[in-house]
């Protein structure tokens, strides 16, 4: 068997391959044989089968099966010994159904990935924004959770997202209570006026009491959604959408959110275990929290700038598009739209493999697996749920990594967030910090 290797261009090669008849034969007779040894034919007992007969039988399409076996196993092989970047598989310039015996030659395009010369330094200077974190951004921060760990409880007057219950009767135009039969009267109502979407009508509950009334209009309160309505008024959905007279509701109790009191108790449920002690140490540690939340912009700024500036220098690279476009577009209706529509993708992947190969970015398996316990563990803080024991965070990572899609994604993610991170410690960095608005200002005009 011979290969020669044919550089049609500087990312285009063709490989092709000769061989003889003594580069299959061997293989071919030694399958035929296990075909007479393991398979029952008519007419003959098993392992009784004479070669002629197999051969005349088989002979053809095993053959066929086994040259492309030995030839497309050459092809990687000369691949992998050559150390040749690859895109994708080697592609067969003619596929041939049945292939005939005898010496002949079979051809393969391979598209290469561009080696571009790109390693980051120190000498690179790209902007770095960091957002500052405001008193007032603490306080919000502290509301929002102190409502979010508080509790729902009976109330002697309405809040904003207080809960209304009581009874609803239905009006006739006149204001009076409509004691037809037929009229709509709800014992048990529920009402949560904060959602409706007429905030008119969300305003006249505004100071309530257990003990008053409220007139108001169901059908402009959810904007005539027969399904809000239905729920509401305890009525069938096909035609709630039909009520649109006002009600009177009877408050008889009002349920509103208390936010959780500052203390030990509080400080454990968020952050966990003798991690905050006190007013000014939960404060400190609720600005981290935020300057960590809103760091993930700055982080993702950098990228977006530093892609930019990426195919900025690289997009300009000569791409084997033909052969991408046979390889990944050949089922498009138009492969020529749809492989520009990703071309630029294409090359950014490519920058993307350059670096983690100029910077020599790996993958263990340990660092998936922090990324799978931390992603649960913050699924968990979601919920309210902080400070979960490790080992049950361990168990439910270890139960999704054994998906495989999901251990290939978060793969990918350990190897992204590492390489913008080597990127982030090897070039200069000119940090500087500013506000929320000006960060949004800058943001957009990237």
């Amino acid at each position: 068997m011979k290969i020669t290797k044919d550089e049609i261009s500087p990312v285009d090669v063709r490989l092709t391959v000769a061989i003889d008849e003594n580069d299959y034969k061997d293989e071919v007779t030694k399958k035929l044989k296990e075909i007479g040894r393991t398979h029952a034919i008519p007419g003959f007992r098993k392992g009784h089968v004479p070669f002629g007969e197999l051969k005349r039988r088989f002979g053809k399409q095993m053959t066929s099966d086994v040259i492309n076996d030995v030839v497309y196993r050459a092809v990687v092989n000369f691949i992998d010994e050559n150390k040749l970047p690859v895109m994708g598989h080697p592609l067969p310039v003619e596929v041939k159904e049945v292939i005939e015996d005898g010496n002949q030659e079979f051809k393969y395009d391979l598209a290469l990935i561009p080696q571009l010369d790109v390693k980051p330094s120190a000498d690179d200077h790209y902007p770095f924004y960091e957002i500052e974190v405001t008193e007032e951004m603490i306080d919000e921060q502290d509301k929002n959770m102190r409502k979010r760990f508080g509790k729902q409880e009976p109330g002697q007057e309405m809040t904003e997202d207080g809960v209304v219950k009581g009874t609803l009767m239905q009006l006739n135009e006149d204001g009076s209570i409509n004691s037809n039969e037929g009229a709509i009267q709800v014992t048990d109502g529920i009402v949560f006026p904060l959602y409706f979407k007429d905030k008119e009508e969300t305003a006249k509950f505004a100071g309530k009491k257990p003990g008053d009334k409220v007139v108001f209009n169901p059908w402009k309160a959810a904007a005539g959604d027969a399904g809000e309505l239905a729920s509401m008024l305890h009525i069938d959905k096909n035609i709630a959408a039909d009520v649109k007279s006002d009600f009177e509701m009877t408050i008889s109790e009002i349920i509103v959110s208390v936010p959780a009191e500052l203390g030990e108790e509080y400080y454990k449920m968020v952050f966990g275990e003798d991690k905050v002690h006190n007013e000014e140490e939960y404060r400190a540690a609720v600005k981290e929290m935020i300057a960590g939340e809103l760091s993930q912009n700055s982080h993702i700024l950098f990228r977006n700038q530093f892609d930019k500036a990426m195919m900025e220098k690289y997009g300009d690279m000569q791409l084997p598009a033909e052969t991408i476009k046979k390889l990944f577009f050949a089922d498009a209706e138009n492969p020529d739209e749809a492989y520009k529509a990703q071309e630029n993708g294409i090359k950014h992947e490519i920058i993307e493999t350059n670096l983690l190969k100029a910077l020599d970015i790996k993958v263990e398996a340990d660092e998936v697996m922090q990324m799978a316990k931390f992603l649960t563990s913050r699924q968990f803080a979601q919920y309210g749920m902080a400070g979960i024991d490790d080992e049950i965070i361990t168990r439910y990572a270890k139960e999704q990594l054994e998906k495989p899609e999901i251990r290939q994604q978060l793969t990918q993610q350990v190897l992204t967030s590492k390489l913008y991170d080597t990127i982030e410690k090897t070039v200069a960095l000119d940090k500087k910090t500013v506000s929320l608005d000006d960060f949004k200002k800058i943001a957009q005009e990237a």
